[in-house]
């Protein structure tokens, strides 16, 4: 029997990504003088108010105000009526030195041996629904607001358009897990007052969804995607009514409450850590890109369509006390006989691939960069991977790789690994 799933995205100016941007902002400015910085940095935004808090061992010297405005302002808070302004909110920083006696379970005599940053489990996953290895509701939800914020930053058109939004896709699978249609798309998005004709606000936006921001994301996809906008599909815009008062004027915004959204939209599973403002020690962040770069390589390498990868830590430990694969009985890959292998077997595989030691995953996926602003809004997993150019404290430029995880670098091993 034809099932639902669904996902839900938020906008870079949706007031916890608010929050998730600038502390990623101070942890980049921090990883750009320091590589080897220890950040946790929290963010608190609501009424013309910014708070950063955390906890910092670091060489670096970073004043936080120009790049708290900085974010804000990029974002597109620049309006006295939005009631958070870059240019005239409160910030309040209080950000201070790290624990030692959280530091001395990290650094090690021997980089080789650093200690996980925390206890916990992380998780990665991966499917072969879309091109990008993503699950497919929460791809078209940070589709639609990713269009729906480049159409606001042009001006051209939809020109009543605020900073946070919402979407929500909803996809109906047959009985073999293939999508068969889209059932529900949902757009909520912030907007200029219209004045008092509120009926003829919200038909102006509903039309204004359906005839140019859906036609946008519909030409980035490929036919057989494109294929699943039926006539059919039940679409709620701004079903609330006006939604003039938003951002964190409208509801107060925190780091790390969106950790769903960053990762894969309620497919698979997640361990429950946040990943803005903390450095790369934190395997809450580095061990969860890590187990998605497997789970993807997997799954594009043909192990299995569709993959979830668990890694667990004690805190001060470097090797991963545990880790588990599941295949969701998909698996493709051989013991090089016929028989095919176990979710057991296919986990002792990968850990004999893959070292899982947070020094070793740092150094992979070259972690102590300043790459991290790029992955705070529209989703940490299905990047593309790319690079950029960061200007060093000495004036000279680096390159550096962003989206790492996202590579597909280890296909051709895992095949030959796997029989494939």
């Amino acid at each position: 029997m034809p099932y639902l799933f669904t996902s839900e995205s938020v906008s870079e100016g949706h007031p916890d990504k608010v929050a998730d941007q600038i502390s990623d902002a101070i942890l980049d400015e921090y990883l750009r003088q320091d590589p080897a910085a220890k950040v946790a940095c929290e963010t608190l935004v609501t009424t013309d108010f910014a708070l950063v808090a955390g906890e910092i061992k670091s060489t670096a010297h970073v004043d936080a105000e120009p790049i708290i405005r900085e974010v804000i302002r990029r974002i597109g808070y620049n309006r006295p009526e939005y009631l958070f302004n870059a240019d005239t909110c409160e910030v309040m920083n209080r950000l201070h030195e790290q624990s030692p006696d959280i530091n001395q379970g990290v650094e090690r005599a021997t980089a080789e041996e650093q200690g996980a940053g925390d206890q916990g489990m992380m998780f990665g996953y991966a499917t072969n629904e879309t091109a990008n290895y993503m699950p497919l509701a929460l791809d078209l939800s940070h589709r639609l607001l990713r269009e729906l914020s480049a159409i606001r930053k042009e001006g051209q058109q939809m020109t009543y358009l605020r900073p946070d939004a919402k979407s929500q896709v909803t996809i109906r699978y047959a009985d073999d897990n293939t999508p068969e249609a889209i059932e529900t798309i949902v757009v909520s998005t912030q907007h200029d007052d219209f004045g008092p004709d509120e009926v003829t606000m919200l038909r102006r936006i509903e039309e204004d969804i359906k005839t140019i921001l859906i036609p946008r994301v519909k030409a980035q996809l490929d036919p057989a995607t494109q294929a699943l906008f039926t006539d059919s599909i039940i679409h709620h815009i701004n079903p609330t009514g006006k939604f003039v008062i938003g951002g964190p004027h409208g509801d107060s915004g925190l780091t790390g409450r969106k950790i769903i959204v960053d990762t894969y939209g309620g497919k698979g599973a997640h361990g429950g850590g946040a990943f803005s403002g903390k450095d790369s020690s934190k395997v809450d962040r580095s061990a969860a890109y890590a187990a998605r770069h497997i789970a993807k390589n997997l799954v594009a390498a043909g192990v299995a369509d569709q993959v979830l990868v668990q890694v667990a830590y004690a805190i001060g430990v470097a090797e991963p006390v545990g880790v588990f694969v599941t295949t969701y009985g998909t698996t493709q890959a051989t013991n090089g006989s016929g028989e095919k292998l176990t979710d057991g077997q296919i986990a002792q595989k990968v850990q004999h691939l893959f070292d899982l030691r947070p020094y070793a995953i740092v150094q992979r996926l070259g972690l102590q960069n300043p790459i991290f602003g790029e992955s705070a809004a529209y989703g940490h997993m299905g990047r593309d991977a790319g690079t950029k150019q960061v200007e060093m404290p000495d004036g000279s430029t680096k390159t550096v790789e962003t989206f790492t995880w996202e590579k597909l670098d280890y296909v051709e091993q895992i095949r030959t690994l796997f029989h494939l």
